[in-house]
Formats: structure tokens, sequence, C-alpha cells
């Protein structure tokens, strides 16, 4: 069972990296803008429940957790050499990577893992909602593929949890979750006018 949940969970990882290639590809194609706020804090976010996990030894069931801080920064880094692909960031999207910063501020006061990881969740859901709002206005700047994967390592997650703690199961609940949002919201964004305003 170790070894098979082992394997999910490179592959896993393999889908989440290939994912974030057809992101990086659509940036190219100018169908796919990031904001770079929400790939900046998915990027600090997933890193440090990452750490947080390596230090309550869950094992295995990092690598997805990793791998969906590692993904975002590679999209990040990429948005400043397409140059097409950069989405402008309005008032509300500052206001929401500032809540993030703050969020990942108050894990690094605590400094306990469960703590932290709660607080990453917070901080990654906050750096989220720019991300969901454009997909909503205008789902077609996202693509779904990069998401999808993601929902798909958050499972692989489980296949490796030996012991049942909060911090084994809270981060790759909440991506799973996270990233079923944003699929529904890129199928069915339409806008409205509180998402509209500024």
């Amino acid at each position: 069972m170790v070894l098979f949940s082992g394997y999910l969970v490179f592959l896993a990882a393999f889908a989440s990296l290939a994912s974030g290639g057809v992101y990086i590809y659509a940036m190219l194609k100018g169908s796919a803008k990031p904001n770079r706020i929400t790939w900046l804090m998915w990027t600090i976010a997933p890193l440090i429940a990452s750490a947080a996990e390596v230090s309550s030894k869950v094992g295995l069931a990092v690598i997805p957790i990793f791998i969906n801080g590692f993904t975002p920064l590679l999209i990040f880094l990429s948005s400043f050499a397409v140059k097409k692909a950069y989405w402008k960031v309005r008032k509300s999207d500052y206001v929401f990577g500032l809540l993030s910063a703050a969020a990942i501020l108050l894990w690094y006061i605590t400094k306990a893992p469960d703590i932290a990881i709660l607080f990453s969740i917070a901080a990654d859901g906050l750096a989220g909602m720019p991300t969901i709002i454009k997909a909503r206005r205008n789902p077609k700047t996202e693509s779904i593929w990069i998401y999808a994967s993601g929902a798909f390592s958050a499972i692989t997650a489980y296949t490796a949890i030996n012991v049942w703690t909060f911090s084994a199961y809270a981060f790759p609940t909440y991506l799973l979750i996270l990233n079923l949002i944003i699929i529904f919201t890129v199928k069915h964004g339409k806008a409205s006018k509180w998402l509209n305003s500024e």
C-alpha cells in the first residue's frame, strides 16, 4: 500500500508540473493571464505548509503540497517573461495580498506546526481570491488543467497519509476544495455587479 501511495504521489507531482507547463504554454498563446499576486502567494503558502508538515513528519503526503508551491513559482516567474500574459492588478488584489501576507506573519509568530498550516491555508485562500474573482469576470483568461491536476494531487496526498492528524489532512483537503471551486468558477464564470466593483 505504501509503495502504491508513493507511485500515486509522484504521479501527481509529475501531473502538476506537466499542467504547469500547459498553463505556461497557454500564457505564451495569450489565452491564460495569471494574477501575479495570487501566484506569488500560492508559491509561499504551500512551501510554508510543506516545511510545517516536514517538521510534523507526515511522510510522502508532503510531496503534493510542496509541488503545489513549486509549480506556481514557475508560473509566477514565467509571467515576467511573457509580457502579454500579465493580468492588470486591481486595488482589491492588493488587499487580498496584504491579508495573505498577514496570515503568513501570524504563522511566523506562532511557530507551532498545526497553527502554521492553519495560517498557511488562510494565506493561500486569501491569495486565491483575486484569481477566483478574475475567473468569474473573465473565465477565458484561465485554463482549468492546472486546477484539475491540483485537485488530483490533493487527492493523492490522502493515499500517503499513515496517521490521520490535522497536519496530515488539513492542507490537502483545503487544496482539493479550492481547486474544485476555481474549476467550477472557470466553467460557469459570469460577470456580476459586486465582482466588477473595485
